[in-house]
């Protein structure tokens, strides 16, 4: 069979596939002015001795059958039979830029549906179907996506973390086997975050060829980066199965997550600004076409301690430091004294608020805020009305004593009784109560989770899909956030149906710099929850300044995390000052172009977004540490128009002390922070602006602004 070629374009990235026989991209890159088919036939590889007297070609859906000696992308069998299928294309559709090939193993009974969509962003999604043709089960025991990519990408980047420290990076260079990333948690997780960059050597913010992938997917899941021994490399991402998880019977299809995927020749900047443009553009959706607004969240204000006279107490003082959503959280239901009980028992605590919640909703509501609510719907407490009578309701295998986690088990949404309960419930709250927010918590892992005695994680995902489903539906006007104890369950999937995250239970500010730039990799700042805490943090303790508090919490979606009723009229007055500064500059940080910075020195951290008519930019330079060098260096500005100038200001800062003991003179600040300047975009970005010396975890805002 003569090869047939197809090519998906965009402004800044082509792929170019072999569909027939087979499917097998054999370039993804920049986009290519000059392309012709004919141009493919200069890829046709050798073959080489002592080896197979076939091409072995790393197709869309890597199959074992035809020889290809590393990770397959499918595995199943049929009662042991059918095990090693070998696709050939029987069909091919393209729409503009979107491709779905349809391949058939005849001998094995399945079909292979791709589905290859290539956004104006630059984007790709793609997804796999399965079906099975033939009387029989066929048991799937894995379902993957294969990506070839360029051979010169020997780094490869990925996130590990935990608990209150999650979107850590780490790098490996890659030069044989495979570097495989799993997830067994039930749920997105803290740990691993189902991404994964692939580059040249040393590959920054600012330079270097780079292929990057994102699984969206809320449950388990494998990526994985293998080199083979002939040099070609590829990119493989998958939902994670148990075992017996996934059984196909005749005529059923069995799809994969979207995997989402961008090259970038302008290094991790590049890849990310076209994720963030896919997003706003494609799945982003907010209920109303309105800024971000301030929020204040009880949680770390009073915990469990419910008064509904001393939060109302609270909103109206909110209310005057220019919040403008006001949250509780949780402790609002029948029996929530502290988190050992009550979960599951989604009934108002009458004793803490005898009169119900509107008054204290209508207040919040007569102080011009909207009102938002916490529930954590998924888990029940042994300690619970509902756990006494519905025992079985809970996900667990039977015949084993579940373990808890945080006091608390998982129920089984696969029940349609816990599904419609738990329906029921949420109907009573947002359909009898003019809420506007949801808080949707989430805050263990998923341990032989069973249903009907048979694994059902994956299950339990799509249920979990299905229930916010049904709610968006009802109650289009509401938000919702996703948190699952702060970064357990971020993912493409589910920002299709929330609003926001909660980016960590850790509202340290050192912290917050390193998590919120791992998120930033995949998620623009406005759906990333970023709180100036108190000023002790509760998860380390660690006090800072509320200049290093309210600037971290700048560049997201900027709230608040404590009771202002104690804070002190400087607090007061920063929390003041940083709200102001985020509802003046929310319009730019939430839809331009952001930039991180590479910097000689790791200890000091800078990022900024700049308008999409490059008129103005704002940079945030963070000091986490004790810098390497006596000097900060220069600043480069990325982004700007060469051609334009622009006034450069100092917006925000520490006191940055210029006279030491003894009257000597400690610093000399860079002039253009004493006297303004105006200097071209050119200069900006070739030469910069001299930093000044800061002192360890503090943080400077400096504007460009267009003149």
């Amino acid at each position: 069979m003569e090869p047939t070629y197809h090519r998906l374009t965009s402004a800044n990235c082509d792929i170019v596939l072999r569909t027939k026989p087979f499917t097998e991209i054999i370039y993804w890159g920049l986009h290519l002015a000059h392309f012709s088919p004919q141009d493919s036939a200069s890829l046709e590889r050798p073959i080489a001795n002592g080896r197979l007297d076939i091409d072995t070609p790393v197709t869309l859906g890597a199959e074992l059958g035809r020889g290809l000696f590393g990770s397959p992308g499918i595995e199943g069998h049929r009662n042991g039979l059918d095990a090693s299928p070998v696709f050939t294309t029987s069909q091919v559709e393209q729409n503009g830029q979107n491709l779905t090939v349809i391949a058939e193993d005849q001998q094995a009974g399945l079909r292979l549906t791709s589905e290859l969509r290539l956004d104006k962003s630059g984007v790709l999604q793609i997804r796999h179907g399965l079906t099975n043709l033939r009387v029989g089960i066929w048991q799937v025991e894995r379902l993957a996506i294969t990506l070839p990519i360029a051979e010169r990408a020997l780094e490869v980047m990925a996130f590990h973390g935990r608990w209150t420290r999650e979107f850590q990076p780490h790098r490996v260079r890659l030069e044989h086997d495979s570097f495989v990333l799993e997830n067994r948690r039930g749920r997105t997780s803290h740990e691993h975050f189902p991404a994964m960059i692939a580059g040249t050597p040393a590959f920054s913010e600012q330079q270097g060829d780079i292929w990057g992938v994102h699984l969206g997917w809320s449950g388990n899941h494998r990526l994985r980066c293998e080199v083979k021994t002939d040099g070609r490399r590829y990119l493989q991402a998958e939902a994670l199965y148990l075992a017996g998880e996934m059984a196909l019977n005749e005529g059923e299809t069995l799809h994969t997550p979207w995997l989402y995927a961008s090259h970038s020749n302008h290094g991790l900047n590049g890849m990310s600004q076209q994720f963030h443009q896919f997003l706003r553009e494609q799945v982003i959706h907010f209920p109303e076409n309105k800024p971000r607004p301030v929020h204040l969240n009880t949680w770390e204000g009073i915990y469990f301690d419910h008064n509904p006279e001393y939060i109302m107490q609270m909103a109206s003082r909110a209310a005057e430091l220019g919040v403008e959503r006001f949250i509780i959280d949780d402790g609002w239901f029948k029996g929530r004294n502290h988190d050992r009980a009550a979960l599951g028992d989604w009934y108002l605590d009458e004793q803490k608020y005898p009169n119900g919640l509107m008054p204290v909703i209508n207040h919040v509501k007569a102080c011009g805020m909207e009102f938002g609510i916490w529930v954590e719907p998924e888990m029940i407490n042994p300690d619970s009305d509902l756990y006494r009578a519905h025992p079985d309701w809970v996900l667990a295998l039977p015949g084993y004593e579940q373990a808890t986690g945080r006091y608390q088990w998982v129920l089984d949404l696969s029940n349609p009784q816990v599904f419609n309960y738990l329906l029921e419930r949420m109907n009573w709250l947002l359909g009898e109560h003019p809420i506007d927010y949801v808080k949707w918590d989430m805050n263990r892992e998923l341990v032989q989770a069973g249903h009907n005695g048979k694994a059902a994680a994956d299950a339990q995902t799509h249920q979990f899909y299905r229930l916010l489903d049904e709610l968006n539906r009802k109650y289009p006007h509401v938000e919702f956030e996703s948190c699952a104890s702060g970064g357990g369950r971020i993912d493409y999937e589910v920002l299709k149906r929330t609003h926001r995250f909660w980016a960590s239970d850790n509202n340290d500010a050192l912290e917050r710099n390193t998590i919120q730039r791992g998120m930033s990799y995949f998620f623009p700042p406005e759906v990333m929850g970023s709180h100036i805490g108190n000023l002790r943090c509760h998860a380390t303790y660690r006090q800072h300044s509320i200049e290093f508090r309210g600037l971290t919490a700048l560049f997201g979606h900027m709230g608040m995390e404590l009771d202002p009723m104690t804070a002190d009229d400087a607090e007061s007055a920063g929390y003041q000052r940083y709200v102001q500064l985020y509802k003046q500059w929310r319009p730019l940080l939430h839809k331009g172009k952001l930039w991180r910075v590479d910097m000689p020195d790791a200890t000091t951290q800078v990022q900024g977004v700049v308008s999409d008519d490059q008129a103005q930019a704002l940079f945030l330079v963070s000091q986490l540490a004790m810098p390497d060098y006596t000097f900060s260096g220069n600043l480069r500005v990325p982004g700007l128009d060469p051609a334009a100038r622009y006034r450069i200001t100092l917006l925000d800062h520490p006191q940055i002390s210029v006279v030491g003991k003894g009257g000597h003179t400690m610093r000399k600040l860079p002039c253009w922070m004493e006297t303004s300047q105006i200097v071209s975009g050119e200069w900006l970005a070739q030469a910069g602006v001299a930093l000044p010396i800061l002192d360890p975890e503090s943080a400077i805002l400096i504007g460009f602004e267009r003149v």
